[in-house]
């Protein structure tokens, strides 16, 4: 795929007020342009690399010398210029970055003058992309770039530099080394059967494949825990009026978030805050009491929490444990079929009228995952958190995010590898083809090669790279 050579310039660091912003240009020509804006001790095309220079950024001179407004350079702002050349920088092209200072204003008026001296205006993600196809970094590895940016909790900044670091890439570099060995003997047997021996594919390479598809699904098995840890979760809390969801929706907070009165129909709009579990940011939504009947406002908040419910990753069902099941608590259940649900029995600290295994048994879960809990005194919340997080994924600690599939492009393309290869092994148990077994070896080389960037077409770099801020 085609490099571009042309220079490329933009604010790297996020607007507002700070101390430093950092204005980054990179190109074969990145020199001449920054020397077209950078008054220093010496032009910066002549000086060493990954060296720093203090100077003054100015507007650049054309054929009068004057400013955009006549009379002389005009100076920008003070600045320290980072000279990085090729093969020795983030994009392996020149690069030169100017530190200035923060706020709105400073950054912008650099880049201006970049612009103007030549430069263009980088699009998203731009100078992460030049970097993968100049072959600094993998598909993976770029990929995990916008992740950590992205990240809001240690586990999804780990999860990132993991995989910034080459751990996937190499758990796939090390796969494919297999299968084209194995589809290496395949296609031998198929043009030369007389030389090594016939045509059937060796029960070496039979156990070869099915090896490698049990490395894949190993891959993928800690993919939806993963996935979490990378995107966040949505859980919405769901129950009848006054079973206390204000109430333990505050107590998980550990703050007041949300209003709390003994009259039904208090909340009426859904409330949400954000908190951590099991190193995955949790968006937990506490919403109005479900119930038929009341006003025209309260009906409007029942229906946006019905909606919510449904979109959510886990519905957390809220029940009063002091009260016996009511229809308004059966209709909820039927709701709520079929979806990823945690039940929380409210108010433990007051005398039992409900027993977790039934309500579990209703709610179509595991017992385990209907806990009892009280929002006034505390009891319970630990263990509520610890069944969320397995539901999450992360009973036992979690599965480990080393080498661990998070993308959704990547699981997917990964899963297509692995029935690519469960195929290739049954067709050879079968005695097929062994053009068969090949077909299927290629195209689980395909998509794994789909995942590291090996196979890919322009757009999907467009809609991969797209997401990313301008300056990456």
């Amino acid at each position: 795929m085609h490099v571009a050579d042309d220079v490329i310039a933009a604010v790297a660091t996020a607007a507002g007020a700070a101390s430093l912003a950092v204005v980054r240009v990179s190109g074969a020509g990145a020199l001449d342009v920054a020397d077209g804006i950078f008054r220093g001790s010496s032009p910066l095309a002549g000086v060493a690399a990954n060296t720093m220079h203090h100077g003054w950024a100015v507007w650049p001179r054309t054929g009068g010398g004057a400013g955009p407004e006549g009379g002389g350079p005009e100076r920008l702002d003070e600045v320290v210029a980072a000279v990085f050349r090729a093969p020795h920088s983030y994009t392996r092209e020149d690069v030169v970055e100017f530190s200035c200072h923060g706020g709105r204003l400073p950054a912008q008026r650099v880049l201006a003058a970049l612009l103007h001296a030549g430069a263009r205006l980088a699009r998203p993600g731009e100078f992460t992309l030049r970097a993968f196809l100049n072959g600094r970094l993998d598909l993976v590895q770029a990929e995990a770039v916008a992740d950590l940016i992205q990240a809001e909790t240690r586990a999804a900044q780990d999860l990132a530099l993991s995989q910034l670091a080459g751990d996937l890439s190499r758990r796939l570099d090390a796969l494919s080394e297999r299968l084209i060995d194995a589809l290496a003997e395949v296609e031998a047997r198929v043009d030369f059967a007389e030389d090594v021996g016939g045509i059937e594919v060796p029960e070496r390479v039979i156990d070869a494949l099915g090896g490698a598809a049990a490395d894949l699904g190993g891959l993928l098995e800690g993919a939806a825990y993963a996935r979490a840890v990378r995107e966040g979760v949505r859980v919405v809390m769901a129950g009848r009026p006054n079973v206390g969801k204000s109430s333990l929706f505050n107590a998980l907070l550990g703050q007041e978030r949300a209003i709390v009165t003994a009259v039904p129909g208090t909340t009426r709009d859904l409330v949400s805050e954000r908190l951590e579990v099991a190193g995955v940011s949790v968006t937990l939504v506490d919403t109005a009491g479900w119930r038929e009947g009341g006003d025209a406002v309260e009906a409007i908040g029942v229906e946006r929490a019905r909606a919510a419910a449904e979109e959510s990753y886990v519905a957390l069902w809220v029940l009063d444990r002091s009260a016996p099941l009511e229809d308004e608590d059966r209709a909820i259940a039927a709701r709520l079929a079929g979806r990823r649900v945690l039940v929380a029995l409210n108010k433990s600290d007051r005398e039992a009228r409900l027993a977790p295994a039934s309500v579990a048994a209703l709610a179509g879960v595991a017992a385990h995952q209907a806990i009892e809990v009280s929002a006034v005194t505390g009891a319970g919340l630990d263990a509520l958190r610890a069944a969320l997080a397995g539901v999450l994924g992360a009973a036992d600690g979690g599965p480990s995010l080393a080498a661990t599939v998070a993308n959704p492009r990547h699981v997917e393309a990964l899963e297509r590898a692995r029935a690519a290869l469960e195929r290739a092994a049954g067709a050879a148990r079968e005695g097929l083809p062994g053009e068969i077994v090949a077909l299927e070896v290629r195209e689980s080389l395909a998509c794994i090669g789909e995942v590291s960037g090996r196979v890919l077409g322009a757009d999907l770099l467009d809609r991969i790279f797209g997401r990313f801020c301008v300056g990456k």
